[in-house]
């Protein structure tokens, strides 16, 4: 399995990982206090498994707590307030929260590997964002929201696009002479930069 599936494989794993906990709310100020209240809870029990572990593994469990309570304090406000921007903000959450335990992850390599993986990271991110705001300019349904909509998505694909090339030419790095120019050109021309 090659480094972008497996961060592909990672961000949906972590995302579904990261979303429990705040789903139970219910749109009242109670249900979202509860949900808040669990998952500091659960951050505190997360917090002290991870003590037990050592060097990096103990660094992507705190990633991995922190993250989970953050995502589900998101989600319980998105839950309650039941806006499009609120579920962009608890998509985000996810995001960043996943973006952090890659990151994390990625500290396990060396050398270009670890500027790749990070790269990897970076861009699974940028287009989880993207599409966070995408959807919610699609969310609203006047006029002039579709037109909105049709510009989110070509920033969003504009985006998603740099953060391609920024990975194509990290990887680029691990080449020397022609073969690297060789890779510079195709990602150039691949992503349509100059």
């Amino acid at each position: 399995m090659n480094m972008s599936k497996t961060l592909l494989a990672l961000f949906a794993a972590a995302g579904l990982c990261l979303a429990g906990g705040a789903n139970a709310a219910t749109g009242s100020k109670e249900a979202r206090d509860q949900a808040i209240k669990s998952a500091e809870a659960t951050y505190k029990s997360d917090k002290a498994a991870c003590d037990a572990l050592k060097a990096n593994a103990k660094d992507i469990c705190m990633e991995e707590a922190k993250g989970k309570e953050k995502v589900a304090k998101a989600e319980a406000n998105a839950a309650y307030e039941g806006t499009p921007k609120a579920r962009e903000s608890a998509r985000k959450a996810r995001a960043d929260a996943t973006y952090e335990v890659a990151k994390e992850k990625c500290d396990d390599l060396a050398g270009n590997a670890k500027d790749v993986c990070v790269k990897e990271a970076k861009a699974a991110h940028v287009k989880a964002v993207a599409d966070a705001k995408v959807d919610r300019v699609a969310a609203d349904s006047s006029t002039t929201a579709m037109q909105k909509t049709s510009e989110a998505r070509k920033d969003a694909a504009e985006d998603k696009r740099d953060a391609d090339y920024k990975v194509a030419i990290e990887k680029c790095d691990s080449l020397a002479g022609a073969p690297k120019d060789a890779c510079v050109k195709d990602a150039k021309m691949k992503y349509g930069k100059t």
